[in-house]
């Protein structure tokens, strides 16, 4: 028996008036994944992320959650569904915890249960120091895991989180970072997010979307590998700068050369190799010739931000 993707998009368009913002865009997202959806801004996300919930209907393609058409079954759909979006709208003159019991209300989760659904989102949250505060006197922080509690008081099978770590201090990021992780042990996520290292730890595959069409889909490791082709290698070296740079572009195998940083005496360089080639050994040779003063030289590791620059600014030049 093949398995239901919890996610699957096939064919994906939208038009706006005269213009385009999805150019129907395929991908699926498998059962108990935690999927990074990464773009410019611009790109479809946000839209892509609505027609999704429910919340906009396409114009094109389909779209099934758990193998129900998002467009014919919205309702059953929006109950396997917890959105995050990227602005949330919550009711500031509620506390806390009045808001999150009104909303299990009206995700008809039963009377005998809604107080302990409650419990567990705001432990889970971080929320119970304000669970009994007005929404509207917390900190930007605090809202933004209110609606991550309200996302979650359901018990979705789906969560679709946009941005959830926007206006979060590094400390909240990074606990809100471990409970996506440990969410995923028990439900499938679509997480959009600009912070691109956060995607790297928390996400198993990556979709990268770029003008209303899909550049990418694969893991980020696999993302990384197709750059690595482009080997870098940074070198900090004491001298005349415009001379090293200069004999440095001169090395077999060497692509490209870039001054980055200059302090004490020292010039830090960004090195870039044609594929296949390790420039490495002969800048020691030539640093060692020309008597210069090495101070570092060591491989660029690609990063997944390294890829979604190089795949979204090949669209743009394309």
């Amino acid at each position: 028996m093949l398995m239901t993707n919890a996610i699957d998009v096939q064919q994906l368009a939208k038009r706006y008036d005269t213009s385009m913002a999805l150019h129907g865009i395929s991908f699926e997202v498998k059962p108990g994944e935690i999927m990074g959806f990464l773009g410019p801004n611009g790109a479809g996300k946000t839209t892509t992320l609505r027609i999704l919930t429910g919340l906009l209907a396409p114009t094109g393609g389909r779209v099934q959650i758990n193998g129900l058409d998002v467009t014919e079954q919205s309702l059953a759909v929006r109950r396997r569904i917890g959105y995050l979006p990227e602005n949330v709208s919550l009711y500031p003159e509620l506390r806390v915890q009045e808001y999150l019991t009104y909303r299990a209300c009206l995700k008809g989760i039963a009377r005998a249960q809604r107080r302990q659904r409650v419990d567990d989102v705001v432990g889970q949250c971080g929320l119970g120091e304000v669970r009994r505060s007005l929404i509207g006197r917390l900190s930007k922080g605090y809202r933004q895991r209110v609606a991550l509690a309200d996302c979650l008081v359901g018990r979705p099978d789906i969560l679709i989180l946009d941005e959830p770590t926007i206006g979060l201090d590094p400390h909240q990021i990074r606990q809100t970072r471990e409970l996506i992780k440990s969410l995923g042990q028990h439900a499938t996520i679509l997480l959009s997010t600009h912070i691109l290292p956060e995607v790297e730890i928390v996400c198993q595959r990556v979709t990268i979307i770029n003008k209303g069409r899909i550049v990418a889909v694969d893991t980020p490791d696999n993302l990384r590998r197709r750059l690595a082709g482009h080997q870098a290698v940074q070198v900090e070296l004491q001298g005349d700068a415009g001379t090293i740079e200069q004999a440095l572009g001169q090395v077999p195998g060497v692509a490209r050369v870039n001054q980055q940083l200059r302090n004490d005496g020292f010039t830090v360089f960004e090195v870039e190799a044609h594929p296949g080639q390790d420039v490495r050994e002969a800048i020691f040779r030539l640093a060692v010739d020309r008597r210069w003063t090495l101070r570092q030289l060591s491989l660029v590791q690609t990063s997944l931000e390294d890829v979604f620059i190089r795949l979204t600014t090949q669209e743009q030049d394309s």
